[in-house]
């Protein structure tokens, strides 16, 4: 072996990635099931996108609206796929960083994990924004009441701080530090109360029944389809992180692939019935100018006006239950890269009594309800769109990589047809990625810019590619090569599960 330390395309070797799970002090509990995975799925996923984002796409597509869901959904699965393989295969925390890091080398695993740490917390706080106006419109809805602007605003938009924002951060941080185990049955609960407040608007809507609203079907054509799928695809968005939570799946090679697919399939049933039902009762027109779209379509569509404090509701708690896997996920994420020693490893530490990194979950919280509290997000919060296409094409070039250069690798979940599945789903992501706003990309590229300004001050100093590579044989591959046959079993996994694994 070479005396020289790594460069910074070196990969990480996948039995060393497995390996450090267990090290004293930054070791996961394993808790989770494939129920509360698939819950977590959900979870992240369901949100103000069906409850405010099928108004936009009917006013786009019309009633063909409900193909826009399935192409967003076909659009969703061919990165689903990869996520499934690379979660079963390398069962560690991180997501699309780690899978990076075994697949294309330290410096790209480190500006994935930059985007990531932008995507995930510019989210959180903008769903907590979001969680606080909904929980007006339920207010509202329900008592005739609403939170005073000084109170639910931030400064420049009349107030003082958004308090709603800032508590509901707050509270699943404090969440999130009890314990994984708490916090997944929370989330299953919260996923359990808001389909069914979906399921109440099916049933209603099919109740209440009629096909007129669905002539013309398609009066803007494939375009208004395919422009509509567009919008709605980041309603699908959420899937993801789900392998977040890999390192503390009880059986990852098993559980993670049924959960990524499961949740993925769940939510397209139950968002092409919402639209079905939503097209059936009220017309596109009538729901394209509403920032509730379901309660008005039960509103004005089948005269049920009580309804719209059950759909409010829902949408608080959808909210709620999204913030909490989001955060979650970008927790494990900053987690996996402070173990790597790219951030401050001290922050990796898992506290004892709660099998938590409690020291890094309190510290992003006070800085994401900061930035709820007061900052009014605006446009950024496309970064969290352009962040995750962003993942899903390295994820997808992750899979045809590790085929190639690790054909021997036990694989638990396989994508079928692969390269051709992940191509296209590096093609559906970039095609996405082009028609966002060129403003959102300078700010995207300015982040990055940043990113691996601090990567070459200090993680490239710090990784423990080179301040430890001696100590634990086969840390770094070098990724020109593909000898060392045989080195990466996954735990759990017979021989059998790798055999024949062919790209």
């Amino acid at each position: 072996m070479s005396t020289n330390k790594p460069g910074i395309f070196a990969v990480r070797d996948v039995r060393s990635l497995i390996t450090e799970t267990a090290e004293e002090g930054h070791g996961l509990k394993k808790a989770v099931g494939v129920t509360q995975l698939t819950a977590m799925g959900v979870g992240a996923i369901i949100g103000t996108g069906i409850f405010v984002v099928i108004g936009k796409g009917a006013g786009i597509a019309g009633p063909a609206v409900v193909l826009s869901f399935v192409l967003a959904a076909v659009a969703c699965a061919f990165s689903a796929l990869s996520y499934a393989e690379l979660a079963s295969s390398i069962p560690v925390s991180g997501s699309a960083y780690t899978y990076s890091y075994a697949t294309l080398g330290e410096l790209v695993a480190w500006i994935i994990g930059w985007d990531l740490i932008l995507e995930y917390g510019v989210s959180v706080a903008g769903i907590a924004v979001g969680w606080g106006g909904n929980l007006n419109a339920f207010l509202d809805a329900a008592f005739g009441y609403s939170l005073p602007d000084a109170i639910s605003k931030s400064p420049s938009e009349g107030g003082v701080f958004n308090l709603p924002a800032l508590f509901v951060v707050l509270a699943i941080t404090f969440l999130l530090v009890r314990g994984v185990t708490e916090s997944v049955r929370v989330n299953l609960v919260m996923v359990v109360i808001k389909l069914t407040v979906l399921i109440f608007f099916i049933v209603v809507a099919f109740a209440n029944f009629g096909t007129g609203n669905f002539t013309p079907f398609a009066p803007a054509g494939v375009d208004g389809v395919t422009s509509a799928a567009a919008i709605i695809f980041f309603a699908y968005i959420g899937f993801d992180a789900v392998s977040t939570g890999s390192e503390e799946a009880r059986k990852p090679e098993r559980d993670l692939p049924w959960a990524i697919i499961g949740s993925l399939v769940i939510c397209t049933i139950f968002y092409v019935l919402t639209a079905i039902g939503a097209i059936g009762i009220a017309t596109p027109d009538q729901m394209k100018g509403s920032d509730a779209p379901l309660a008005t379509a039960l509103d004005e569509g089948a005269g049920i006006s009580w309804a719209a404090g059950i759909l409010a509701l829902g949408a608080v708690v959808a909210i709620t239950s999204v913030v909490l896997v989001i955060f979650y996920g970008q927790t494990r994420i900053f987690f996996a890269m402070c173990r790597d020693g790219l951030m401050p490893q001290r922050l990796a530490t898992v506290n004892q009594r709660y099998g938590t990194p409690a020291m890094l979950t309190i510290g992003l919280g006070v800085l994401i309800s900061i930035l709820a509290a007061l900052v009014p997000l605006g446009t950024i919060v496309e970064l969290v769109n352009i962040g995750t296409l962003f993942a899903f094409v390295l994820v997808n070039i992750g899979v045809i990589v590790l085929r190639r250069t690790r054909p021997e690798m036990p694989r638990p979940y396989r994508v079928p047809w692969s390269p051709v599945l992940p191509v296209i789903g590096v093609a559906f992501a970039i095609y996405l990625m082009s028609d966002l706003p060129w403003e959102t990309w300078v700010r995207f590229v300015v982040w990055l810019a940043v990113g691996i300004l601090i990567y070459a001050l200090y993680g490239y100093r710090n990784s423990r590619l080179r301040s430890e590579p001696a100590s634990t044989p086969g840390w770094a591959r070098d990724p020109s090569s593909d000898a060392d046959p045989g080195s990466d079993p996954a735990p759990g996994s017979g021989p059998s599960s790798g055999s024949g694994d062919q790209s």
